[in-house]
This record gives C-alpha cells, structure tokens and sequence, in this order.
C-alpha cells in the first residue's frame, strides 16, 4: 500500500464518518476500526501513522464502558483521544462544531504528530488495488455481479484492468430492475464494452421467493441470498470460480452496523450474504464513500455517464415497493419511476439532483376517476441531494414540473389515483424508504 494512514477507533462516536471523510480531504488515507482491535489486527494494516480514539454516546455497551485495549496504547503511535476517558495522554473533550477549529485538531495531530505524508488519492488506490487484486485471485477466476450501476461498473473497470479475461460479468435480472435496464445493460456492456457477460432471467424465481415477505430486512436478506445461489450455478457453469465480485462500498458497511454503532439498516451485499456462500469475496471499493468510487470511475477512464449515473440499492424496487410485493403493484411502481426520470431528464433536473425515484406502498386511498369512485395506490417522489449518502438534503422541484409528473402518474398509470412528494432529509430518515 503507498498510503500513509490514520486509524480511527470506533469507541461510540456517531461522528466516525465525519472525521474520516475530514482525514481524507487533506490527502491522508483514513479506515474506521472496532474499538477492540488486537496487536495483530493492527500490526496487519499497512502505513499506520497515528490511532484516533473516538468516543461518544454509544461507547456504554450492555452497561460497561468500552476502551481501546493494550495493544494500542503500547504500540507507540501517536494518539488522540476525543470524547475520551481513557488512558491517552490528550483529551480534547468533544470535537469542535465548527469545522475550520474541527480541522486545526486534525492538521496538528495528522501531520504535525503522526508525520503523515498527503498520498491519498485515486491513482495510488487503484495502484494499490491492482496489486491487491492480482495478489488475491492468482490464476484462478472471478465471477462480478453487474447490475449496471456506477459501484459494479467500477469494480468491473478495475478487475479487468487487473486480471482481463479471468473476470466473468453476469447480469441478474432479478424482475426489480426498473424499465429498459436490462436491455440497456447488455447493450452497454456486452455489445459495446466487449465484456464476457452472462444474462440471466430470473425474475419469476425472485418474485416467488419474495411473495408474502413484507418485513424489508427480510427482503434484503432474500434477494442477497438469491443472488448467491444464481451466481453460484452460474459459477458451476464455468472453470475455476473461486472468486465473487462486488460492488460493496463503506456507506454499506457502516450503516450495516458494528459493535458499538448502532445499524441503520443491512445491505444486501453485506447483512444478507449467506453464512455458507461458496466464493471469496473480492471487494475493492468497500472503502471508499460514493464521491470518491466516482472519482476512481473517472480516473480508471469510465464515461461520465456512467460514473454519474443515478445510484441505485442492489435490491432494487423490492425496497421502494413497499411491505409485501405483488406484480400488478411492482409494475405500477416501475411505469410511474420511468415517467419521472423522463421528466426530470427534460427539465434538465437529470444531472442536478443526485438520486431520484418514486415509491408505491402498500396501502390505497379514495379518489375519483372516470366520474366513479376509485381505491388505488399514491406514489411518493423522492428526489435528495447528497455527497457520501450519509447525508441528505431535499431538492425543491419548480411546482409546474411536479404537477406534470403527477398528471402523468396518475393519468398513464394504471393503479396510482395520488402522487406525493417527500420533504425529509437524512436524518432523521434514510434515502430510501426501507
């Protein structure tokens, strides 16, 4: 690894992410680890220049409170304790609000204290993933999971750069997609790319799994499951499958929870992976928030539209239709997602807004259409502005293009007689709505 780095130890802060995004802005690679990390968990990191003890208000864990083991205080790296009563030798009480006195702390202790040298950035970290890369897979072979997204078309940028035709792309229709991208997929990648992309149709075998299911945790776990069981067939299909690529990024990880952070919600790609999957995951993007996967899409050569494209969660529209999914009801909710990003596209929002989509839950209202009394679903706008998905804010759409879209939603939509627009930031709510 060519990076100098600051280890940031997650003694109950909820400001984890803040400091090591702070970190990395000023060129210095940062990673957050347990609180109880060991000697040779920690000696096994490469370049450590300094240990952040960051506690907070979740440091008390089944009424005792937590601290950072020997190990680290007798490793001899510079220390800096905030929020802290441990046996560090500084203790700065909380992290300053402002965020000019917040970086000040950090500039004196990053490279005044700890000697760091400012060589993070994109071609070192693909410099060093290649060489990981390589390191893990050997000769054998990797099997990426391609949804089309910017994360797996990072991954998938990176892998063949790295090992060529030892990468096998296959894309999982899984019926969740939204309109036209399976198509889209395989004519990007597989005609135009020239990438060795397996299609394969499984959208009855999702559904089915998926009937009934209306807990949104449980679906997640369902559709990571059933990813890796079509993977794994496909993978029997092929010689020398040892490997799984993933598109898993930080966001997921850390919203996943850990031991003493509190989880928001799990991911498909991390809370849902079976405990008896086959393959060895192969992950090089799971430490880097979304601004920064772009930033590497850029630097690998990815076309902007691609690396700019609107994110998308792998379990797709099963967590934006919500409770149990019915077909009638998916289908309502993927027509009316079309319309608004036809929309937004022509009201120039398309590059504007960061993520936008609708969500049709499950639950009708009266209204009236055809002069009769109808009972049908709404469907919710969602349309957030964000920079590493741990935050978010609203965009305040112009009142003409949000009475379009309704007219068109409920007008060309069979199913939906309301549409609603959401005002919520993050927090106090998520991105999407499960």
């Amino acid at each position: 690894m060519q990076q100098d780095m600051i280890v940031i130890l997650d003694l109950g802060s909820e400001q984890n992410t803040l400091i090591a995004r702070d970190i990395r802005s000023l060129g210095v690679y940062t990673e957050i680890h347990p609180h109880d990390i060991t000697a040779d968990q920690l000696g096994a990191l490469p370049n450590v220049r300094g240990v952040i003890l960051n506690g907070g208000p979740n440091r008390v864990v089944d009424g005792v409170s937590i601290d950072a083991s020997d190990a680290v205080y007798q490793s001899g790296l510079p220390l800096l304790a905030v929020d802290h009563q441990g046996k560090a030798d500084q203790n700065l009480g909380s992290w300053p609000q402002e965020e000019e006195a917040r970086m000040d702390v950090l500039k004196q202790f990053v490279f005044d204290q700890c000697k760091a040298q400012k060589n993070w950035n994109m071609e070192n970290f693909i410099a060093d993933q290649i060489d990981l890369i390589r390191e893990q897979v050997g000769d054998k072979k990797v099997l990426l999971a391609l949804s089309g997204g910017v994360d797996s078309s990072v991954v998938a940028a990176l892998l063949i750069r790295a090992i060529g035709k030892q990468l096998t792309c296959v894309h999982v229709n899984h019926g969740l997609l939204r309109k036209g991208e399976p198509e889209q997929v395989v004519e990007v990648f597989q005609k135009q790319m020239g990438a060795n992309l397996v299609y394969v149709d499984a959208t009855d075998r999702f559904l089915t799994k998926l009937e009934n299911v209306a807990d949104p945790e449980k679906k997640r776990k369902i559709i990571g499951a059933e990813f890796i069981r079509v993977f794994e067939e496909e993978a029997r299909k092929l010689d020398g499958i040892q490997f799984l690529g993933q598109g898993t990024i930080y966001p997921d990880i850390v919203e996943s929870g850990t031991k003493t952070a509190k989880m928001v919600k799990s991911h498909h790609n991390v809370g849902g992976l079976p405990e008896d999957m086959q393959f060895e995951l192969v992950e090089p993007l799971k430490m880097l928030f979304k601004d920064e996967v772009r930033a590497c899409g850029t630097a690998l050569g990815l076309p902007d539209n691609m690396v700019y494209r609107q994110p998308f969660p792998g379990p797709g529209l099963g967590v934006r239709c919500l409770g149990a999914i019915t077909r009638d009801r998916l289908e309502a909710l993927r027509e009316s997602d079309a319309i608004l990003r036809e929309e937004f596209d022509k009201a120039g929002l398309a590059g504007k807004v960061w993520q936008y989509f609708t969500v049709v839950p499950d639950f009708k209202s009266v209204g009236v259409r055809d002069n009769a009394r109808s009972f049908e679903w709404p469907a919710i706008i969602r349309a957030v502005n964000t920079v590493d998905a741990m935050t978010a804010t609203i965009e305040q759409i112009d009142w003409d293009v949000l009475a379009r879209i309704t007219q068109r939603i409920t007008h060309e939509v069979p199913g939906i007689n309301r549409v609603l627009y959401d005002l919520t930031p993050k927090p106090v709510g998520t991105i999407e709505w499960e």
